[in-house]
């Protein structure tokens, strides 16, 4: 495992790009889901979903993988997955 794995990160949804289509749920329900509005936002372990804009979880290691695709294969490219570190985006729309 490399140590780029290895490290904290975090996960937030732009819902103004959300297109509802509801693939990320479908690759982490963990992480993942649509709400009465039709758009996807991120939960936490408590299963409370993350409403306010910008609001993060962080990524369960175990998950990263499912996250990982969820936001590459997004077609609103809205899912964003940073170091919680140093707020760097690595997987999504604004990674390096």
């Amino acid at each position: 495992m490399s140590n780029e794995t290895a490290e904290a990160l975090e996960v937030w949804i732009d819902q103004d790009l959300c297109t509802g289509d509801g693939i990320c749920v479908q690759y982490a329900p963990e992480v993942f889901e649509l709400d009465i509005d039709g758009l996807a936002y991120v939960k936490g372990e408590d299963d409370e979903l993350r409403q306010a804009p910008g609001a993060t979880v962080p990524v369960p290691v175990a998950l990263l993988r499912d996250v990982v695709d969820s936001a590459k294969e997004c077609p609103g490219d809205c899912i964003h997955v940073r170091r919680a570190a140093d707020r760097t985006e690595v997987y999504g729309p604004d990674a390096e």
